[in-house]
């Protein structure tokens, strides 16, 4: 269990009395020591409703020991390296986190959908700068945050859509975008019950009426995230059916269905060839004056059965070897980079060894590409285990 020094004294984060302790940390403005290193890696205290929350300090993740929750994976082989401290802020001294999101939250109420559509595939394509983040970034800053990303074999059979749903919401709290707290416009349908689909519908329209409310010639939109059951057509556009609230559709207009259909096609494709496999939707969204749901920006996310996301089937097969010979690894997510951009896959966490940097180079990659992965792995100081898929079947793992 993990043991953190506060006020000259080791306590564990199960213990019964850590909540106080954190407490008087915060009260005392104390940095807690994770006891992961032998000389600690300095904390802090943040609150977090009627509470606080122990968290790690701004560019210290890849300070705390390999086996430690506040471990992550070198910003520089992920897509956060490119985002961190410019589109994502963190604030030790509140605990809040600020975001610069490069889409909207509000919409013209003159604006018709095919502008939306339109604008919606120019957010969706994540052609956008370290400064903003897409959607897709968003979504995977949450699901980082709520380390949906990482894997370790005492996780086996612990993920469902109640946990996903609880631990998104957490990583939520804090997160402050466009002036407005994350949580209080971020709609993550419940786990379905129809022995509880009243009160449930009821909960969801009351938080629903907050989140989206006019403010002049604007109306604010709210923010989806949940799992894909169908995208059907629809007499007009599409219609798309989260599996946890099968009886509160979403609308798509034709010109972002047909984007969506082109920009996600590798996610598409992966989520109809893999069994098990779920898709994850990040959208915004408005509700008409008939209390219909219209999507307005859309991005798509596949992950496996454990619900760990990938990029390709050989992504998922490098999951699947790992995962089967009970290993712990940290998955690297892109955030606003795009595929031609190398990064490692993962980050695998070997029992008492250091960290490998795990890379898998497309069969379409250059000279360039491979020049800037091996720029990559020097840069990172980690050992370094290589798939060409050019080369054929997968090498050897290592540990």
């Amino acid at each position: 269990m993990r043991r953190i020094r506060i006020g000259g004294s080791d306590v564990t984060a199960d213990g019964s009395d850590f909540a106080r302790r954190l407490s008087e940390a915060f009260d005392s403005g104390e940095r807690p020591l994770c006891l992961c290193q032998p000389d600690g890696v300095p904390m802090y205290v943040a609150r977090s409703g009627q509470g606080h929350v122990l968290k790690r300090m701004p560019g210290s993740s890849a300070r705390h020991g390999i086996d430690c929750d506040s471990y992550e994976v070198p910003a520089a082989l992920s897509g956060l390296g490119e985002v961190d401290g410019k589109a994502i802020v963190e604030s030790e001294e509140t605990g809040e986190t600020q975001l610069k999101l490069g889409f909207s939250l509000t919409k013209l109420t003159s604006r018709n959908a095919s502008e939306a559509a339109r604008n919606a595939a120019e957010a969706d394509s994540v052609k956008t700068n370290g400064s903003r983040l897409s959607l897709r970034a968003l979504l995977h800053f949450l699901w980082d945050q709520a380390e949906f990303n990482r894997w370790r074999p005492a996780m086996e059979k612990r993920r469902n859509w109640a946990v996903i749903r609880k631990y998104l919401l957490q990583a939520a709290e804090g997160k402050i975008a466009k002036g407005k707290g994350l949580a209080d416009m971020l709609y993550i349908p419940e786990f379905f019950d129809p022995d509880r689909e009243t009160e449930i519908a009821a909960r969801r329209d009351t938080f629903l009426s907050q989140a989206v409310r006019s403010q002049g010639k604007r109306r604010s939109l709210a923010l989806a995230i949940g799992e894909v059951k169908e995208v059907a057509p629809a007499r007009a556009g599409a219609r798309m059916t989260m599996k946890h609230a099968p009886r509160y559709p979403f609308m798509l207009p034709d010109d972002l269905h047909r984007r969506m259909n082109r920009v996600f096609e590798t996610e598409l494709s992966l989520w109809n060839a893999t069994d098990g496999s779920h898709l994850i939707a990040a959208a915004t969204f408005g509700i008409d004056a008939a209390g219909i749901a219209g999507v307005e920006e859309i991005a798509l996310m596949v992950v496996t059965d454990r619900w760990i996301p990938f990029d390709s089937r050989y992504d998922l097969a490098l999951l699947s070897a790992l995962t089967l010979r009970g290993a712990s690894f940290v998955k690297s997510l892109r955030y606003n980079q795009p595929r031609s951009t190398p990064m490692a896959s993962l980050v695998l966490r070997p029992d008492r060894a250091p960290p490998i940097a795990m890379y898998i180079v497309p069969d379409d990659a250059d000279e360039a590409y491979g020049q800037a992965r091996e720029a990559l792995a020097e840069e990172s100081g980690m050992a370094s285990w290589v798939w060409n898929v050019r080369d054929g079947a997968m090498p050897d793992l290592t540990g």
